[in-house]
């Protein structure tokens, strides 16, 4: 069984507009219309460049659609969960303006509540489930009032008791498991898969523990898991170091592997950033390597040795030359406006333009953002824009959507085609 992890080839000779459309993974904020994928013209020389090309609805409402893969996988099928539904649903998007829904299925191996989704080689899927089946979870999920700029999730009441901690699922793209393992671990109860970056070179793979309903108070989550991959066994419950400011290391979030294929950055939902290293080794090393303003750091990418960072306090995205890991330096910012509140980040193909969706006063936006592959530098694209507006970014309130829906829309994850 082949153990590599499938990644996308970013070629320098590639063109920058490559991925010439966006998928959109939404809800109704009101709860009232089916949840849907909807398609957006993302190719610069397109005069539709901005607007709704097609959309699929899901068949249920306020489920809270929250994380998709986030890039395209091979052969155009795409995971995206229902998080407050426990539902997961797979889009066949090979046909970017005819969507399909080609199934969908809800808990695995007795684990509940998928969060992330991350491919191997051969195409299947290892995935983070937050929950174990058998002790209440809060009935109702909500984004917030700024609709997308936390991925922790406000539940209604606090979740009394505690729910029974996850697991990670090795399954088939459609549900068929292939193995699991529980993330329980004695050291702390408190732990709730949220991320999962397998290393298949040293046959490890690392999760982070971020419990997404506040409901959860204990859940402060400073932990990553080290497992061994190859049959999902777990070696080692480990916190980060907490940082200058005292809190920096609560909420493990994503984890992205470096350059040098052997180091790992995971960055935390209250603006931390580490360095993980000696995974192959019995006692890893964790160093606290940079902080952000606020406590709501939103979901970054990695393109090259740039490091992109949402950062909703500042209203901005931020780009770090990671070159020398332990000293990231700053090298470019793209700022949205004080009502913003970016969140979301995902690449195109060639690693030269990121989508990022952004949720404030003016809500429900979604930017793209180009990328200077040699230095790192991000500027606005000002032409993805709604008719007629005066300024960058394509709102998704108000909008007529090809299924028949005409509300507020709330996104999440959103990604780039192939093509």
């Amino acid at each position: 069984m082949c153990l590599v992890l499938a990644a996308a080839a970013i070629s320098c000779s590639a063109p920058a507009s490559v991925g010439s459309y966006l998928f959109v993974w939404a809800g109704d904020r009101e709860r009232k219309s089916s949840d849907f994928l909807g398609v957006i013209d993302a190719n610069p020389a397109s005069p539709k460049y901005g607007a709704i090309v097609a959309s699929v609805p899901a068949g249920e409402s306020g489920t809270f659609p929250h994380h998709t893969e986030q890039e395209m996988p091979p052969n155009n099928h795409l995971l995206a969960n229902g998080f407050g539904a426990g539902r997961t649903w797979l889009f066949d998007l090979s046909e970017p303006t005819a969507p399909k829904i080609l199934t969908s299925f809800g808990a695995k191996s007795g684990f509940t509540n998928p969060h992330s989704y991350v491919r191997l080689a051969n195409g299947e899927v290892l995935a983070t489930f937050q929950y174990g089946e058998g002790r209440p979870v809060s009935a109702e999920h909500d984004h917030g009032s700024t609709g997308a700029s936390t991925d922790k999730v406000k539940a209604t009441e606090p979740m009394k008791p505690a729910p029974l901690t996850g697991g990670l699922v090795w399954m088939t793209e459609r549900g068929d498991v292939i193995r699991s393992a529980s993330a329980r671990d004695a050291i702390n109860e408190f732990l709730y898969p949220y991320h999962v970056l397998p290393l298949p070179a040293i046959d490890r793979a690392l999760s982070t523990t971020t419990d997404m309903n506040d409901g959860n108070k204990p859940a402060t989550s400073e932990w990553v898991q080290l497992w061994r991959l190859s049959d999902l066994k777990l070696l080692k419950t480990f916190a980060l170091p907490a940082g200058p400011r005292g809190d920096e290391h609560k909420f493990t979030g994503e984890l992205r592997l470096l350059p040098d294929g052997k180091s790992v950055y995971v960055h935390t939902f209250s603006c931390g950033l580490y360095l993980i290293r000696d995974l192959d080794k019995a006692e890893p090393r964790t160093t606290f390597v940079k902080s952000f303003t606020g406590d709501s750091c939103g979901v970054p990418v990695l393109t090259g040795s740039f490091w992109l960072q949402p950062v909703p306090n500042e209203h901005a995205l931020v780009s770090l030359d990671v070159s020398n890991a332990e000293h990231p330096r700053e090298v470019s910012r793209v700022s949205f406006g004080d009502d913003e509140g970016p969140h979301w980040a995902s690449l195109n193909m060639t690693g030269r333009r990121v989508v990022v969706n952004s949720a404030g006063s003016k809500p429900n936006r979604l930017y793209v953002v180009d990328v200077d592959p040699n230095t790192g530098k991000l500027e606005i694209d000002a032409r993805f824009k709604d008719a007629g507006a005066t300024g960058p970014g394509v709102s998704l309130t108000g909008k007529a959507w090809p299924h028949g829906f005409n509300g507020e829309a709330r996104p999440h994850g959103t990604v780039f085609s192939r093509r």
